[in-house]
């Protein structure tokens, strides 16, 4: 079988939060397995119930069986042959209920009875243990709550002995029971295998034995296997024994090693020096947390170093969080009013100070120690504590409590000299580089031709040139923040969507292609995991304005826009899959290489937000959606403009058509006039007719003439 998951029971007294996450996996599965055995106890119940219910069903169809004869039947009750068949189907019937009632019996001492001992005695006795456990745990912190108030202005030595060994024993309490605890939870880990195969295995050998007469060869091979699974049963039950064992031993090793250590005071410094060489260290501090202008609270939290970083923990988390940066920091011991042991960080531009407690002044020293190394940037050299002895002398002189603070800082601080090369070496990625950084490479990471930026660099160095040439050439006053004057801003004003967000500019990086739908989670990995290896913590926090037309990161302090990204541009935009604070965007540009080639360029970028990532993808979906129906609405409407200039066009036409064929029958008309001969004369009758027609005839002729002079 495959190797049984333990707890560490040598870890018990440190109690750290890793201890603590792993424990509570073993109490979810604690959890499941009473659960599933909950499930698997009802349904072999029911299988067990089943089977006495079989079994005095068959008992019972015996005896009607054996009265058959004793029947007065009105026909038929004399059929002797009839009568001595249920004789015998009466006898076998008989024997098998014997049978069944010897399943029955080997039911319930082979399946029952393992499972329902692991239910009732074993999982009760584990949540018992976990609640005396989590008693001993709450005594044990208020009574290290209790000594840590401890004043050396305001107690006594009665006062003291008694908090004193209040926590001893509380401690002590602590400690045996978790170490129980912890043997308890690792022998669950085999006792549940052997309860599940167990009830299985008595099952199954009371159901060959019961079938065994009608399947030999069936038989046979089931007992074989049975076989199998009793030798690792037994297998089991051995390495079990001797793995209690083991435990019982380490847990009395450590009962007599770690008497000493239940003890909070500052232990022999002849058998327990301070330590001044290290470069990591971890454990319990108290923090001081500001709660007004004068009044504050103290906080107990798991502290350890990762690289250059202070980090905390509290219980319950799995992972934990930055408390300060610790390159170039100072740090010195402090006499506090209300504690002891107490020691101040400050970071290296003087903007945040933390207040920590540790339990004993050698904790204290070694703390301080711990910090002025990792200060210096020992960690990062080869050889560590050959260096870190160089600066010991430094750390005795900063676990001195100092009456001004002022004076520590100054002389911690660097200078504006050191300052300014400082600030000539950082480059565009916007945090001070390590040493290691012109070690390691960017080549596993990204490809060789692709630079990852790690800040927004401002328009004003970009295009400032180009404004100030083209500003002295038109004799315009040039804008110093680099905004433009156009309506943009008036567009953006007058836009339907118009939401607003705060992220952090992770970075950005040009891509290969824009319609893959894995660049960006791919684009991501890439950005988090350079700022993983060059040590960058700094973002930089803008505003993200969404509107129909375009995307703004706007400056929140000087309200200036740093970068403008049109909607049309944006290809597509997508969050983080576990993490809902990353999103990222690809921006179709075209190219700018200058080298005349006309290749679009597809650049990723990727921010953080207040936990807003799905959100802000939502807007800018909606604004390209509200861009797209905007340009269809426009396309649509020239076009309507276009037919109706069309319709226009050719009413013109026919009308001009219309006139020109007018005109021209008036010219056919005023010809034929003209050219018609003087009409003879006739007698009356005949003058009347023609007198008519000749007069119309020559009206009309004369304003035919009128118009063709008019026309002329």
């Amino acid at each position: 079988m495959p190797g049984i998951e333990k707890l560490p029971i040598e870890e018990t007294l440190e109690d750290s939060p890793q201890t603590r996450s792993l424990l509570g996996v073993f109490e979810e599965d604690t959890a499941a397995i009473s659960n599933y055995c909950t499930q698997l106890f009802q349904a072999m119940q029911r299988i067990y119930d089943a089977q006495n219910e079989l079994s005095a069903a068959t008992h019972l169809t015996s005896r009607l069986l054996k009265e058959y004869n004793k029947q007065r039947f009105p026909l038929g009750g004399d059929d002797e042959v009839m009568s001595s068949t249920l004789q015998q189907f009466a006898k076998v019937i008989d024997e098998l209920s014997s049978c069944h009632a010897v399943l029955s019996t080997q039911l319930a001492d082979a399946m029952m009875f393992p499972i329902t001992q692991f239910k009732e005695r074993d999982l009760k006795e584990i949540l018992t243990l976990k609640e005396v456990f989590q008693l001993s745990s709450n005594d044990h912190d208020t009574a290290i709550n209790r000594y840590s108030r401890l004043s050396k202005r305001r107690d006594n030595d009665k006062v003291r002995a008694d908090v004193v060994e209040d926590v001893y024993t509380s401690r002590k309490k602590q400690h045996q029971t978790m170490m129980h605890y912890f043997c308890s939870l690792n022998t669950l880990q085999y006792k549940k295998k052997m309860a599940l195969l167990e009830p299985l295995l008595g099952y199954m050998q009371a159901q060959i034995s019961f079938f065994k007469l009608g399947s030999e060869n069936l038989t046979q091979q089931w007992e074989d296997f049975l076989g199998t699974i009793g030798t690792s049963v037994q297998n089991v039950r051995r390495e079990m024994e001797e793995e209690v064992r083991q435990m019982q031993e380490t847990i009395q090793q450590l009962e007599r090693s770690c008497d000493p250590l239940y003890i909070p005071c500052d232990p022999d410094p002849a058998q327990s020096p301070v330590c001044r060489n290290l470069t990591r260290k971890q454990g319990y501090l108290y923090i001081r947390n500001r709660t007004g202008l004068v009044s504050s609270s103290w906080e107990r939290q798991y502290f350890f170093t990762q690289g250059g970083n202070l980090m905390h923990q509290a219980r319950g988390e799995v992972a934990g969080g930055l408390v300060t940066d610790l390159d170039n920091c100072s740090v010195m011991a402090v006499d506090c009013d209300d504690r002891r042991f107490c020691f101040q960080v400050t970071s290296f531009d003087g903007k945040k100070v933390v207040t920590l407690q540790a339990e004993s002044r050698k904790d204290c020293e070694e703390w301080i120690s711990t910090i002025n190394n990792i200060s210096k940037r020992i960690y990062l050299s080869e050889n560590a504590e050959e260096l870190a002895a160089r600066v010991n002398q430094s750390a005795l002189e900063a676990v001195t409590p100092s009456p001004s603070f002022q004076q520590r800082h100054e002389s911690m601080r660097p200078s504006s000299k050191g300052r300014a090369g400082r600030a000539s070496s950082i480059s565009s990625v916007g945090s001070e580089p390590s040493p290691a950084y012109s070690v390691l490479s960017l080549d596993a990471l990204v490809a060789p031709e692709t630079p990852i930026q790690f800040d927004i660099i401002s328009p004003v160095s970009e295009e400032n040139s180009g404004q100030s040439k083209a500003a002295a050439q038109s004799g315009r006053r040039s804008n110093p923040f680099g905004e433009s004057g156009d309506s943009t801003s008036e567009d953006s004003e007058d836009s339907i969507l118009h939401q607003l967000f705060i992220v952090r500019f992770l970075g950005s990086m040009e891509v290969k292609t824009a319609e893959s739908s894995d660049v960006i989670s791919e684009t991501m990995r890439q950005i988090l995991a350079a700022r993983a290896i060059h040590n960058i913590f700094r973002m930089t926090e803008s505003h993200l304005l969404v509107t129909c037309d375009c995307l703004k990161l706007i400056d929140p302090q000087t309200q200036v826009t740093r970068l403008r990204f049109p909607v049309s541009s944006v290809v597509q935009c997508s969050p983080h899959q576990d993490n809902k604070r990353l999103f990222g965007f690809v921006l179709q540009s075209p190219g700018g290489r200058g080298d005349g080639r006309g290749d679009s360029r597809a650049i990723c970028y990727i921010f953080e937000s207040n936990n807003d990532g799905e959100k802000i993808c939502d807007s800018i979906g909606l604004a390209k959606q509200i861009a797209f129906h905007s340009e269809m609405d426009r396309k649509a409407v020239e076009k309507k403009k276009e037919q109706d200039k069309a319709k226009e066009k050719q009413q013109e036409e026919l009308s001009k058509q219309k006139q020109i064929e007018k005109d021209l029958e008036e010219q056919s008309r005023l010809i034929a006039a003209s050219s018609r001969p003087a009409n003879p004369p006739a007698s009356e009758g005949q003058f009347l007719v023609l007198s008519n027609s000749q007069s119309e005839d020559s009206d009309a002729g004369e304003e035919g003439k009128k118009k063709g002079e008019s026309e002329a």
